[in-house]
């Protein structure tokens, strides 16, 4: 009777995985049975424009195909790779069954295959980004520890998306197993994380960037305009603390007391925007985050963290949070949103970085169309915004990101972290000002300069600049 019973079981167990697991399993990520088969299919490009940045050649080897990347450190935190021992990461995963071939909506292809014994072709992924603006970006992070994203501001279209330091996936595709696992242990162990996606994986406090955030709070409640007076001493007293907070110079803004919103903006004062994050109170401050996209994951392509404002914070965590402080975390990918929402008008455009998908014969599968996420503040408020960040660029913090015969709006931030740690260098800005084609965020974690010398307008600007002038051609 007790075998009866394990028989029985037995076949149950294999009826439910045959009809209700099967899927599951063929998509595990570490089922070998099903990578050896997909190894032989011609597994179709990743493209920037008719440019593949992976693709699968013919091999003289058991796999029959070997996967290989153009350029592959510069693309890694887009590409991902697709490997037979580790599986695969970024768009090799996530648009893994159109680039197999083996998604419902190429079952009619499939069938053709079949009759013409053809061999299955995947399909090809052409993504978003600009080939310029992302090798601006990867060069001008060289020797730094950071991450960059530019996105079009009217579409949601990602420019550029890097990460450095970076990795090759070749060594992960590599066919020779011994030095894949190799090279797996190697870039795991490594101190310096290179296959950290720190532009939409890692969350950073994001410094004065936010303070952008604070500022269309602000405008949109109604209380401020640009030419509102702000509270703005070198030192502001914080409620159930004897810690001030201070601003960065250890002076007051622009040699007033009390200035006005954009000189605030202009000069990046922490007190002014303390005071200003005070009056609103954490729920303005939360709900303004909210709206340019805190709080939610985008980017699904690459499996995006969500950014965060505080739960519940007190007053002087209220004051902190307000100057991207406290437990404020941001993707350098939402900072970049932040500064597209502004330059389209205060629309947040859903960020997506698959442009589409096509059969081998050049058949559509899916296109991408744009598509608002929110509307953070009111096209009158986002001009206000505007005009502020062009200021700071024009006459404040932000001087280096200025492109020649360009205006740029944009806004830097210095994070202060920890004693043992160097801040985290930002700016975030979008141009052409009255016609926005790009918005840039930049992030730089270490740039293994002295502590002193770290600022977001002498680290990070430069950069953007590059990426700005990359996308504008000029």
């Amino acid at each position: 009777m007790a075998a009866i019973i394990l028989m029985l079981a037995l076949m149950a167990n294999a009826t439910y995985l045959q009809a209700f697991r099967a899927g599951d399993l063929n998509a595990r990520n570490d089922n070998r049975r099903v990578r050896d088969s997909q190894f032989s299919v011609d597994r179709g490009p990743i493209l920037i424009g008719s440019t593949p940045i992976a693709q699968s050649k013919p091999s003289n080897d058991r796999f029959q195909f070997q996967r290989t990347y153009a350029s592959g450190p510069v693309y890694a935190p887009v590409t991902g790779y697709y490997s037979y021992l580790y599986g695969r990461a970024g768009i090799e995963l996530t648009q893994n069954a159109e680039l197999n071939g083996s998604d419902p909506s190429m079952a009619f292809r499939r069938v053709i295959d079949v009759i013409t014994n053809r061999r299955q072709q995947g399909a090809s992924v052409t993504l978003t980004l600009n080939a310029a603006a992302q090798q601006a970006a990867y060069a001008g992070l060289a020797g730094k520890t950071g991450a960059v994203v530019a996105i079009e501001p009217k579409t949601g279209r990602v420019l550029a998306l890097v990460s450095r330091p970076s990795y090759d996936p070749n060594q992960l595709a590599s066919h020779n197993l011994e030095d894949v696992s190799a090279a797996w242990k190697r870039l795991n162990e490594a101190e310096s994380k290179p296959m950290s996606n720190r532009a939409v994986k890692e969350l950073y406090p994001p410094g004065s960037t936010f303070k952008l955030v604070t500022a269309a709070a602000a405008l949109s409640s109604g209380k401020f305009t640009p030419e509102t007076k702000v509270r703005s001493p070198a030192e502001l007293p914080l409620p159930q603390t004897t810690e001030p907070l201070r601003n960065e110079n250890l002076q007051n803004c622009g040699g007033s007391d009390n200035a006005t919103l954009t000189v605030a903006l202009r000069n990046s004062c922490n007190t002014a925007f303390g005071a200003i994050g005070m009056e609103l109170g954490a729920d303005a401050l939360a709900e303004q985050s909210a709206k340019f996209g805190f709080g939610e994951r985008h980017l699904p392509e690459l499996g995006a963290v969500a950014s965060q404002f505080p739960g519940d914070p007190n007053q002087p965590q209220t004051a902190q949070s307000a100057i991207g402080q406290f437990d404020v975390r941001a993707t350098p990918l939402q900072m970049a949103m932040v500064a597209a929402g502004i330059a389209n008008k205060g629309d947040v455009m859903k960020p997506y970085l698959v442009q589409n998908v096509k059969t081998a014969d050049l058949k559509t599968v899916s296109e991408t169309k744009p598509e608002s996420l929110h509307q953070a503040v009111t096209p009158d408020v986002a001009a206000e915004l505007t005009t502020m960040m062009v200021d700071v660029v024009e006459n404040g913090t932000g001087k280096p990101g200025r492109i020649s015969n360009v205006q740029v709006a944009g806004k830097t931030g210095t994070a202060q972290t920890s004693k043992d740690r160097p801040p985290f260098a930002w700016f975030t800005a979008f141009a052409p000002a009255d016609d926005p084609k790009v918005a840039v965020a930049v992030m730089i974690e270490d740039a293994n300069i002295p502590r002193n010398d770290i600022a977001g307008g002498t680290l990070a600007a430069p950069i953007a600049k590059r990426v700005m002038e990359a996308v504008l051609g000029q």
